[in-house]
C-alpha cells in the first residue's frame, strides 16, 4: 500500500492541476481542443501537427509538415531541473549536425518569465530558435505532460520518436539515426 502512495498523491495533483488550468483559462482547453482534433492522439510512423509561433528573437516560424531535414521540437521551461541538465547537450549536438537537422525548442512560456527565458537561453548558448508557446496551446496539441519532452520528426513530418532527457551519447545516437532517416 505505501508504494502506491506516491503515484496516487501524482494523479492527484495532476488533476488539481487540470482542474486550476481549466478553471483559470475556460477558452483554451476548447481552442486547443479544436486545433487537436485531427491529432487526437500522437501516434508514431504518423504526421504530426504543424504550428506557428513566434520566437525570442521576433520572428515568426511555422514548425512541421514536409522540409528539407528533419527536426527535433524540444519543450521546455527555464524552472525544470532536468531541462536546465538537458540543455547543454541540445546546444552541443545542434553545433555538430545543424546543417543536418533543425532543432526548435519550445518554451512554455505560459508558465515561464521571459527573464528567466532569456537568461536560460544566454547562458548555456542556444543557436537554434527559441519559440515562445504565450498560451500553451502548443503544448497542448502535442500532449505534453511534463518537460522536458522532444519530438524526432522525420523530413516527411512524421513522428519517428518521442525522447526525455538522455545522456550525451544516447542523444547525439538518436540524432544520427534520425538523419539517416
Amino acid at each position: 500500500m505505501k508504494r502506491n502512495v506516491p503515484a496516487v498523491c501524482i494523479a492527484l495533483c495532476l488533476v488539481v492541476l487540470a482542474a486550476y488550468q481549466t478553471l483559470l483559462n475556460p477558452g483554451l482547453e476548447a481552442e486547443a481542443s479544436s486545433a487537436a482534433a485531427p491529432f487526437r492522439e500522437m501516434k508514431y510512423n504518423q504526421p504530426v501537427p504543424s504550428f506557428t509561433l513566434q520566437g525570442l528573437d521576433g520572428k515568426t516560424y511555422r514548425v512541421g509538415g514536409q522540409r528539407d531535414k528533419p527536426l527535433m521540437i524540444n519543450f521546455w521551461a527555464s524552472w525544470c531541473g532536468p531541462c536546465k541538465e538537458e540543455a547543454p547537450d541540445l546546444a552541443k549536438v545542434y553545433e555538430k549536425y545543424k546543417d543536418k537537422f533543425d532543432l526548435y525548442a519550445v518554451n512554455v512560456t505560459r508558465e515561464d518569465r521571459m527573464a528567466d527565458v532569456q537568461s536560460f537561453v544566454k547562458r548555456n548558448g542556444f543557436t537554434f530558435p527559441v519559440l515562445l508557446d504565450k498560451e500553451g496551446a502548443t503544448a497542448e496539441l502535442y500532449r505534453i505532460l511534463f518537460v522536458p519532452t522532444s519530438f524526432l520528426i522525420d523530413k516527411q513530418g512524421v513522428l519517428r520518436e518521442v525522447i526525455h532527457v538522455l545522456p550525451p551519447e544516447q542523444l547525439e545516437q538518436r540524432i544520427q539515426s534520425l538523419i539517416q532517416g
